[in-house]
């Protein structure tokens, strides 16, 4: 059997669960119909299956009302949602050293806008937290925190219940994207006050469709206005969860894909023990960086690689032409985080591994870029 040579899963996982693409064909070739907006069978069928994705998603997540969980077409735009819906006047925001352009660019423009500032929290070197020196950076002026849970350049694994403690009364966004569906999650638990995410990643649905949970709905103001099929007698957007949120017709081709995958979670192939040997023989190679957590307990289901002298671009171009391995090279829209792991301007060689991946797989990778750095 041929080996998985896919490790670009941190920007967007394959291969998806066969349910997803069938899932997908039945709803545009025998459902049809829109969402929330009709009374017939076709339309039901839709209603259910969004609010039945809804359902689970929040279950996932250990969100104990649903109606708080609403559809987005990506974390990006749910992160948007958040910062330009409470960042109205200047103070500060705390955010991590690893935090993706989904967070730095939204911030650097509504600083312009209104005086809004943002600055680092206490870290290790790896970039995870400290806990226990938060209390350092806050002050009257502190809007919000915002924590990458999972890096996408090197996996750590932020510990977002001793943040949010530490955090006392201010409000706390967290960018899921890389962990919701391969790291556990749980936002009542935590007391999270909202968690953007995306499905097509590690939860291995098809790109296009994500969400954010929020646990207050009332103190935020929609992004988007318009129609969401309720209350349309009046002008204003309605005052409850999820329909304050959801105007427009949701990606609803996204939504039955990403029941699918939700339905028959993919059984993973490798064990956290061999995933653990792959970064260790990586770190053996003499010369090689592996950017990793510190710790393994900390360590995501990505890192990054990088070989002094090596271009990273022309390296996974040699892994890509004669090995076939698809991997990602550059600064993965995160120049924040490889300013702080010291990789910056040039960037690195990321793997992403997947639930399909198994030990061979990985075996395969070690050997391929031990020959690439030999010619």
């Amino acid at each position: 059997m041929a080996n998985l040579t896919y490790f670009d899963n941190a920007a967007t996982s394959y291969p998806k669960p066969p349910s997803v693409a069938a899932a997908i064909t039945r709803y545009l070739n025998e459902v049809g119909g829109p969402y929330g907006r009709s009374a017939y069978s076709r339309a039901l069928d839709v209603s259910r299956t969004v609010e039945a994705t809804r359902d689970l998603l929040a279950e996932k997540m250990g969100a104990g009302k649903a109606e708080n969980l609403i559809f987005a077409p990506n974390a990006t735009c749910a992160i948007n949602l958040v910062l330009r819906g409470l960042l109205t006047r200047p103070g500060r925001v705390l955010i991590s050293p690893l935090e993706h352009n989904a967070v730095t660019r939204p911030l650097t423009a509504l600083g312009a806008r209104c005086g809004a500032t943002f600055e680092l929290l206490p870290h290790f070197s790896d970039g995870r937290i400290d806990p226990d020196r938060i209390a350092e950076k806050l002050s009257k002026d502190t809007l919000l925190a915002v924590i990458n849970h999972q890096s996408n350049i090197n996996g750590v694994i932020q510990p977002l219940a001793e943040i949010r403690q530490h955090l006392g009364p201010v409000p706390l966004l967290v960018d899921a994207s890389q962990s919701f569906g391969a790291t556990p999650l749980q936002v009542d638990e935590w007391q999270l006050d909202y968690l953007a995410f995306t499905g097509h990643k590690a939860l291995l649905g098809p790109t296009g469709i994500g969400g954010l949970y929020l646990r207050d709905a009332a103190a935020m103001e929609p992004l988007i206005y318009g129609g969401t099929g309720s209350d349309s007698e009046h002008f204003e957007m309605p005052d409850f969860a999820p329909d304050r949120f959801e105007a427009g017709t949701p990606n609803i081709v996204g939504i039955y894909g990403l029941l699918a995958a939700l339905r028959e979670p993919e059984f993973c192939r490798h064990s956290r023990e061999e995933y653990r040997r792959f970064i260790e023989e990586l770190k053996a190679v003499p010369g090689l960086q592996v950017l990793c957590a510190d710790a393994f307990e900390h360590q995501g289901d990505v890192f990054s690689l990088r070989y002094p002298g090596e271009d990273s671009a022309l390296l996974g171009q040699k892994l890509f032409t004669d090995y076939a391995i698809e991997t990602r090279v550059g600064l993965h829209c995160a120049p924040l985080a490889h300013r702080t792991l010291g990789t910056f301007p040039g960037g690195a060689l990321r793997v992403g591994v997947s639930p399909y991946h198994d030990a061979e797989d990985f075996a395969y990778f070690v050997g391929a870029l031990k020959d690439c750095l030999k010619s």
